[in-house]
């Protein structure tokens, strides 16, 4: 009889900032979470991560590797990172130099469900529950739907 290989969800290689609070069950490998930030149960964040101060991340939420998140921002539940594009018409199959990063502003507040492919989102953003964010966004206000679009000013 064949065994699988089994790896363990945790914490590993993970740089703190003061005041963090994490929820287990999770997997965070090699990032860097902030001061006073929440992380919620059934979270990943992948290696190459940086997630600001004072951040909220709610459970089941993937963050994928290079990202960046600002500080005083909100992560709602389910919310999914891509960094793999498909750019050469399937997926790169762990071929990193065709992953592309995601910048995100400092208090961006990003709706439960929403897809943030790989894009730059300026500071003091809204993103609607559910949204699919294909495009940077460099003007603040409030966007929503599939393709987020602007929708108005805060």
């Amino acid at each position: 009889m064949n065994l699988p290989r089994i790896k363990k969800a945790g914490i590993v290689d993970v740089e703190f900032g003061e005041g963090v609070t994490i929820v287990e069950p999770v997997n965070i490998y090699g990032c860097k979470i902030g001061d006073g930030t929440f992380v919620g149960p059934f979270v990943e964040i992948q290696k190459s991560v940086s997630i600001g101060c004072r951040c909220r991340v709610q459970s089941h939420c993937f963050i994928c590797e290079l990202v960046t998140i600002g500080d005083d921002c909100f992560i709602g539940h389910g919310v999914m990172f891509v960094n793999d594009l498909f750019r050469s018409g399937g997926p790169a199959m762990g071929d990193k130099t065709k992953w592309c990063s995601t910048q995100i502003g400092n208090r961006v507040s990003i709706g439960s469900n929403a897809t943030i492919l790989a894009v730059s989102i300026c500071d003091n953003v809204v993103i609607g529950a559910g949204s699919v964010v294909t495009k940077n966004i460099d003007q603040p206000g409030i966007y929503s739907g599939n393709p987020a679009r602007f929708r108005r000013t805060i």
